[in-house]
């Protein structure tokens, strides 16, 4: 019997969740933090899962300060703070318990302003994508979370 990624996928108990793709070559879906409703892109190379400073009171974070310094897509030593526990949705998958890395995303929404793409709210990351077994079809455009 022949069975697809996600037929497979879901029977593992994976959530199904529909990307979609950027000028960039970036997917974006969209993420619930703490209830509240924001647009992410999936970043299989940010070590860590963030969001844009200027949306910390938005997505109601209780920020503290952090040692980590961020670098990427071309900015360096950038000051971070963090917010810890915080619930996430995206799809149907529900996430507790997350911490996430508050830093300044305008670089980052500059570089898609410039493929005329939208802001983003944040980054999903490899901490996150990795801790939930994260599989990225890239033929059709879905990310799977277990």
């Amino acid at each position: 019997m022949k069975t697809d990624l996600r037929h497979f996928l879901e029977a593992q108990g994976f959530y199904r969740i529909p990307l979609q793709k950027l000028a960039t070559g970036h997917y974006k879906c969209e993420v619930f933090v703490n209830k509240v409703p924001g647009v992410f892109i999936i970043d299989t190379g940010a070590s860590s899962s963030c969001i844009g400073a200027a949306q910390a009171k938005k997505f109601n974070l209780q920020q503290e300060e952090s040692e980590i310094k961020a670098a990427g897509a071309g900015a360096i030593n950038m000051h971070t703070q963090l917010a810890r526990s915080n619930q996430l949705r995206i799809g149907d998958k529900s996430i507790r318990n997350v911490e996430v890395v508050i830093f300044d995303l305008t670089h980052v929404n500059q570089a898609l302003a410039q493929a005329e793409e939208g802001n983003v709210d944040g980054i999903l990351g490899a901490d996150l994508l990795k801790k939930h077994r994260a599989v990225i079809d890239y033929g059709r455009n879905v990310l799977y979370l277990k």
